[in-house]
């Protein structure tokens, strides 16, 4: 595991697109499963902004590790905020883009994007195997939409589940946490002071807080996993 701390969300994004480049030189092209929230949208409008012609948009597939199920034109929707901040203002090929049907019904679409996965995603021991995922965390210590009050859905033999919000009782549908640790590098974009207690006994105490916190249980095979954090979100580590 590997921590990098920056003092503004410009630097973090720039570490970033060095990693992400540093992946590309090494492929033909790239699956990458995208993640949601704030973080993430600052990523995606840095990169709207500065980096229209020096990635090749070309090789890059894009995917995602979970969205809410609601149409893609909801605000809501991870796919429409990636759509509004990025896919709209770089030139990509819309069949680099394998988006998480959110109105369909929600087993139906855990089992359809499970399909989709086996076929466009090369694989390791038969599981697919995303050259990159993106990850954040919510204060609560979930990532992607497991939560630690369904955490026995990490470890679903299925590569998509259907997750419900503890406090909304939204359904989404996720990646699983063999998928998740089976990706060739796991990146956790993670940003906020109220993400500093989470932070510190994720990153400090992980064993002891796995079968609690499913960002805990962020283990890749491939031993690739970093965290970038800005001061705020990374404050309570060196205490």
């Amino acid at each position: 595991m590997e921590i990098r701390v920056f003092d503004n969300l410009t630097s973090l994004n720039e570490s970033f697109t060095a990693y992400l480049k540093e992946i590309l030189a090494d492929r033909e092209r790239i699956t990458v499963a995208l993640s949601g929230g704030s973080t993430p949208k600052s990523l995606f409008d840095y990169w709207a902004k500065n980096h229209k012609n020096d990635i090749d948009w070309n090789r890059v597939f894009f995917f995602w590790g979970d969205e809410r199920c609601v149409p893609p034109t909801d605000e809501q929707s991870n796919y429409n905020m990636t759509r509004g901040h990025l896919l709209n203002h770089v030139v990509i090929p819309e069949r680099n883009v394998f988006r998480i049907k959110g109105e369909n019904e929600p087993a139906a679409e855990a089992e359809r994007y499970s399909t989709l996965l086996q076929m466009e995603v090369d694989k390791t021991d038969g599981i697919p195997s995303f050259d990159l995922i993106i990850l954040g965390m919510g204060d609560d210590g979930h990532t992607a939409s497991i939560f630690p009050q369904e955490i026995e859905l990490w470890k679903s033999e299925s590569f998509c589940v259907v997750a419900t919000h503890p406090e909304t009782g939204q359904k989404r549908v996720s990646l699983s946490g063999k998928v998740i640790n089976h990706a060739q590098h796991v990146v956790f974009l993670v940003t906020g002071t109220t993400k500093a207690e989470k932070v510190k006994k994720i990153i400090g105490s992980r064993k002891e807080v796995k079968s609690i916190y499913p960002a805990a249980k962020v283990k890749p095979i491939s031993g690739n996993l970093v965290w970038f954090l800005d001061e705020e979100a990374a404050k309570l580590l060196k205490a």
